[in-house]
């Protein structure tokens, strides 16, 4: 395992942090024999940075770290959370989510604690609530001992928030097509240039780009004289940049638990050729080209209050564009037509509430791509497969 100091806390970090918003699962509840071994085993072999929020898993994924870490795991990570800034109504609802957390969570401590999923927009809200107070205090109390922030606005107010506050550390989404988005390269570089950790999240874009590329995209890679996974590729390109402190894996699975530890032990700064640069590069463009919804699944806008299961739509109309998948238009109806979940969630159930926009941390307009995804799913035929499925399934 590879560490890297954060400039503010010197603490030596793994380059490789757990993410437990994406655990492994079992009948839709956090599979906890599976990823308590799966968190302990990547302690073992190095990874020290932990990192958790409120509302991952319907609010189980802290609990379930706290029981993961104790038997003396605690003493041998830095533990991350997030104060839920979008549920913060008052100055004493901070102190609420906290103390609630440290309970959750089974620590007298949060190492490294951030304000979550910030934009411009909401930090002007919970500033104007006394947020700078709060991590004020709750640092001279011990409660936490290092204070960031996670960002999904405008490169803009991403400065403008870095310069805001003493922060010790930022959190942002990075990744080879993220250049250009929210924070993107610019904000990594002038928080690195402020002395602030970075820590960075959808590295792999919520698993698409560890998925089994489009042909095109295989067609480039198949292009590199040193071969290595999609995966791999992605993030040594984010290792490579030394302004990058952690980068966080949402590991699910033993494979990707070895394989990301084995990368882990050898991407250093700079490692990449500039043939390699570019070949990425060139990967970067054509998936920009092919790619319909920038959608990286995390679920922030679930549950819809009219049932369409957001990702999944988005999930099926990415693989129709990208991989010409034939098969898209039967598993966009056996998902969408309920007769798994005992309830239907087609993209045409959307009443453009406007719920979701407000949530998603992409500033995708939601209910406007659903509506493409109904014209191109839900139209010639639909009925007569939504027919063919359910005889498949005995209804």
């Amino acid at each position: 395992m590879l560490y890297r100091k954060a400039p503010r806390t010197g603490d030596e970090l793994s380059i490789l942090g757990f993410g437990c918003m994406r655990l492994a699962q079992k009948d839709g509840r956090i599979d906890e024999a599976r990823a308590a071994r799966q968190v302990r085993h990547a302690i073992d072999q190095g990874v020290n940075y932990i990192d958790t929020a409120w509302p991952y898993h319907g609010g189980e994924s802290e609990p379930f770290v706290g029981r993961t870490l104790a038997g003396g795991y605690r003493e041998r990570v830095k533990l991350a959370t997030k104060l839920p800034a979008w549920l913060v109504q008052s100055r004493a609802d901070m102190d609420r989510f906290l103390d609630a957390q440290l309970q959750k969570l089974a620590t007298s401590r949060i190492d490294y604690y951030l304000v979550h999923s910030l934009t411009g927009d909401n930090w002007e809200r919970v500033a104007a609530l006394g947020v700078a107070e709060f991590l004020d205090r709750a640092k001279a109390d011990g409660r936490i001992v290092n204070a960031g922030f996670s960002y999904h606005g405008s490169r803009e107010d991403f400065k403008r928030v870095v310069d805001a506050y003493p922060w010790e550390f930022c959190q942002i989404q990075y990744n080879y097509l993220d250049q250009e988005r929210q924070a993107g390269a610019e904000g990594l570089r002038y928080a690195a240039s402020k002395g602030l950790g970075v820590i960075v999240m959808e590295p792999l874009r919520g698993g698409m780009l560890a998925a089994s590329p489009p042909p095109a995209i295989d067609a480039i890679w198949q292009e590199a004289e040193q071969r290595r996974t999609p995966a791999e590729w992605a993030l040594r390109w984010i290792w490579n940049q030394p302004e990058v402190t952690v980068v966080l894996s949402g590991m699910n699975g033993e494979a990707q638990v070895e394989e990301n530890l084995r990368i882990a032990a050898d991407a250093r700064p700079g490692s990449l050729t500039a043939a390699e640069a570019d070949l990425i590069g060139r990967v970067s463009r054509k998936y920009r080209e092919i790619m319909k919804v920038g959608c990286t699944g995390c679920g922030y806008c679930q549950p819809c209050p009219s049932g369409v299961d957001i990702p999944g739509c988005f999930d099926v109309f990415n693989a129709w564009h990208m991989f010409g998948d034939q098969g898209a238009r039967f598993v966009y109806v056996l998902r969408g037509s309920g007769v798994l979940s005992g309830q239907p969630t087609y993209a045409s159930l959307c009443s453009h509430c406007g719920d979701c926009v407000q949530k998603c941390p992409q500033g995708l307009e939601i209910p406007d791509l659903l509506e493409e995804v109904a014209r191109e799913f839900e139209t010639g035929g639909v009925g007569e497969r939504e027919a063919m499925v359910r005889r498949l399934f005995g209804q």
